[in-house]
């Protein structure tokens, strides 16, 4: 595993972890997966449990979605460290 924060959020990558690319974000009460799209773009992942609880803080998501923007070179660079190569 390999963890990084950033401006209070705290991301996390699991080596055992599945493709595409993605962290694992919390801020406050809230965890959001967050996916790591190409060319630096992100998005909350699609997936059942993208956000936990399902009522979050719209305005926390938002926030953890700006910070791993803003970051995207270095927890990019944290997924492939963790999973040992390059990934799409």
């Amino acid at each position: 595993m390999g963890t990084k924060t950033f401006d209070g959020v705290w991301f996390q990558s699991y080596s055992r972890d599945h493709a595409p690319p993605h962290v694992h974000a919390s801020y406050g009460e809230v965890l959001v997966i967050v996916d790591l799209l190409a060319g630096g773009a992100v998005r909350q992942s699609l997936r059942w449990n993208g956000v936990v609880p399902k009522n979050g803080k719209r305005s926390d998501v938002r926030y953890i979605l700006a910070v791993a923007a803003e970051h995207w070179d270095e927890l990019r660079a944290l997924w492939e460290k963790t999973h040992g190569t390059p990934s799409e």
